[in-house]
């Protein structure tokens, strides 16, 4: 690891330990940032089965964001990489509150400029914790989730109740993997559009591609739809759930996005 990131350990509410890496600023790019009165940093949150340093790619764009003013903080969620906590446990609840406890941890260390942004279920996962924080700068979205019945309840043959420790078995994207079913059961108390609306008038940014085959794209127009502004989408022509041949495109509306916030 770039010795350039900081280890760390934040504990959730549930006592877990999340782990952690952080990017700060130079000191002599955050003295010159500083005049603004701003500290900015940039949350990101992994996709569903993923973890903190996707595959690399997190970090690295974490060392370009330094040239954006934006130190950046990478996280496993509860259950995921190298975190505390059993994967079967994880849910969209768990997530938002971990995600609390990271941005918490954020403006304890001085960061007033909070921008979120996370791919697939983590894309969720920022859109319902930022309707809740007004305090959040703005928010990006790779792929998000938006339809989260209609996604998961194939799994559950279309039938949420019955017992919540019963283990489901799901295939990932790295494989097959067992949930709960309390898992499916807490996607009935999130309505992704309705956060969506709550995030104005903080800007959001909602990123997609047209040859998503496990998110359609059609999740994307539906949550720009539900969303007020201002707020931006862009499709990216041919890219796929991990916009592996598109990271580059993704980078730069990203930061073309962040530069103008």
């Amino acid at each position: 690891m770039n010795p350039n990131w900081l280890a760390l350990q934040i504990e959730n509410s549930a006592k877990l330990k999340l782990s952690a890496l952080l990017r700060e600023l130079p000191v002599k790019s955050e003295t010159r940032k500083s005049r603004s009165g701003e500290k900015k940093i940039v949350i990101v949150c992994h996709g569903f089965t993923g973890s903190k340093e996707g595959s690399g790619q997190a970090v690295t764009m974490g060392e370009k964001l330094i040239d954006h003013g934006f130190s950046t903080i990478l996280f496993d969620f509860a259950g995921c990489g190298e975190s505390e906590g059993s994967w079967k446990d994880i849910s969209l609840s768990g997530q938002i509150e971990d995600l609390k406890c990271i941005v918490s941890w954020c403006r304890a260390r001085g960061f007033n400029k909070i921008v979120l942004t996370g791919r697939s279920f983590g894309g969720s996962t920022v859109i319902g914790y930022a309707a809740r924080d007004k305090k959040i700068s703005a928010v990006c979205t790779w792929a998000a989730v938006a339809r989260l019945q209609l996604l998961f309840s194939p799994f559950v043959g279309g039938k949420f109740e019955g017992d919540p420790d019963e283990l489901i078995t799901i295939a990932g994207e790295d494989g097959e993997v067992f949930l709960k079913r309390a898992f499916f059961q807490d996607l009935l108390e999130h309505d992704i559009f309705k956060y969506a609306s709550a995030i104005s008038p903080r800007r959001l940014l909602i990123i997609h591609g047209s040859a998503d085959d496990s998110v359609p794209y059609e999740d994307a127009d539906l949550i720009y739809r539900a969303a007020l502004e201002p707020k931006e989408l862009i499709i990216l022509e041919g890219a796929n759930h991990r916009f592996s041949d598109h990271t580059g495109q993704v980078w730069e509306a990203f930061f073309t996005w962040l530069d103008r916030l």
